[in-house]
């Protein structure tokens, strides 16, 4: 497994442990509220009308819980899973202690659904290249590792087959990564408009040529405006402070 790799697939061995799977099964684990950890993992030990008995996993001690706080935690066959959509449980503490595991295991892309959810790393991360890139190309999004360029390949050949415009909106707070993840959305658009070649038997109609032309009009249209936008925000901020 090379440094890349490490970065994109992850370690999901010990998904398919039937200790792990008898052991979730065995004490009933559930996610409890935690005013310091947010949310910690526990097996009820007692139910009183409205009110459990949890017995928390990591420091043993038993706590008192109503009902409605509990939340239902996911069989280990999905601990790290790529497409949140997937998980049986569904909720808050299960989306958290996904992004948490896979985050801590270098792993900071995630689907959920049609979205893409990036943990900023705060440091380099060896999943940039030109061979990555060219991992990504042409290939369609299940078949490979969540990643920016998964996104933005599927909305490029989308709007080659289509014909149609097509949008990434990159949202978050401050200092989230929305401006590094556009650089590598522009990064790839960059790479695979400029690795594009025709085939010996295609013919180059102008408005073929009138049409991709436009496209790298476009592209290099919408990077003046993300670097204007984002210029003006750091400005912003200054002024507040």
């Amino acid at each position: 497994m090379t440094d890349a790799d490490k970065f994109l697939y992850g370690d999901r061995s010990a998904i398919n442990n039937p200790l792990a799977q008898a052991d979730w099964s065995s004490k009933k684990l559930v996610w409890v509220p935690s005013e310091k950890l947010g949310f910690e993992a526990g097996s009820v030990k007692e139910e009183h009308g409205d009110e459990c008995v949890v017995e928390l996993t990591d420091s043993g001690k038993k706590v008192k819980v109503n009902k409605d706080d509990i939340q239902k935690m996911n069989p280990p066959k999905f601990n790290k899973v790529e497409d949140m959509a997937e998980l049986t449980c569904l909720n808050e503490a299960s989306v958290l202690h996904n992004l948490k595991d896979r985050y801590y295991s270098g792993l900071i892309y995630t689907y959920s659904g049609l979205f893409c959810v990036v943990v900023n790393p705060y440091k380099y991360l060896p999943i940039y290249t030109e061979d990555i890139v060219n991992m990504y190309k042409g290939k369609k999004r299940h078949e490979m590792p969540p990643h920016i360029y998964a996104i933005t390949d599927t909305a490029y050949r989308s709007m080659m087959q289509d014909r149609e415009d097509q949008s990434i909106l990159c949202t978050g707070e401050s200092g989230a990564g929305k401006t590094e993840n556009t650089k590598k959305v522009i990064q790839y658009l960059a790479h695979v408009a400029s690795s594009f070649k025709s085939k010996k038997d295609q013919v180059m109609t102008p408005g073929f040529l009138c049409s991709y032309r436009i496209f790298v009009l476009k592209l290099l249209s919408n990077v003046l405006i993300s670097l204007l936008f984002h210029l003006l925000s750091r400005a912003v901020q200054c002024c507040h402070m």
